[in-house]
């Protein structure tokens, strides 16, 4: 699908829905058939997606010509979480998923997560690689985790028994800074464990 056909989501948020369209247009010099199938609002743990309420069509899409496909989504019955538009296409006969437009946030109750940043600057030896966590910071939304390394090294997040499911990660090779941002801890929650792939074990902080 990739380089024949863009898809792309563009809506506005209101308190109670999203409305906007999937656009399509031929990336090409030749049309192709696409058949757009199934459509959800997907949240990043992985957790069943709600359905757009999208109906299946079939769209003959020209070269370099935009087709819409407008669509309307409750949000009211959405857990708190960050999500993304999903859909399911066959382009010319090959199927595929295309997640598509920016991330959304449905809210954490008022009050329940925890805020603040937690200087750290400790060393974790992950392999043959050696990383300095720098900072963690807590928000209402996410929890922020930043690291000074040689390459780009896998975090992965937990509070007690509770794993945070990733959200995004960057790393920069020029500068050797990394980051990685998770779903966001509970107040009740006091430590964070980050675990580097390839560690024996997790680093433990205290949270401010």
């Amino acid at each position: 699908m990739e380089g024949r056909v863009s898809i792309r989501a563009h809506y506005e948020r209101f308190p109670a829905t999203l409305k906007g369209a999937f656009v399509l247009s031929g990336a090409d010099r030749n049309p192709h058939q696409v058949r757009i199938g199934a459509a959800r609002v997907a949240e990043l743990t992985g957790a069943p997606g709600q359905p757009m309420g999208v109906e299946p069509v079939t769209l003959d899409v020209a070269p370099h010509l935009d087709l819409f496909v407008p669509f309307e989504v409750p949000l009211l019955e959405l857990a708190p979480g960050w999500y993304q538009l999903e859909l399911d296409v066959v382009v010319d006969g090959d199927d595929g998923v295309v997640r598509s437009g920016n991330r959304f946030v449905i809210a954490w109750p008022r009050g329940s997560m925890r805020r603040g940043a937690t200087a750290v600057d400790q060393a974790i030896t992950a392999g043959t690689t050696s990383l300095t966590i720098e900072q963690i910071e807590c928000a209402t939304d996410s929890v922020r985790v930043t690291y000074q390394a040689a390459a780009r090294v896998g975090l992965a997040l937990a509070a007690g028994d509770i794993t945070l499911s990733q959200i995004d990660e960057e790393f920069d090779p020029g500068t050797g800074r990394g980051q990685v941002t998770t779903y966001p801890v509970a107040k009740t929650r006091s430590q964070l464990e980050i675990t580097a792939r390839g560690a024996d074990r997790p680093l433990e902080v205290d949270l401010s």
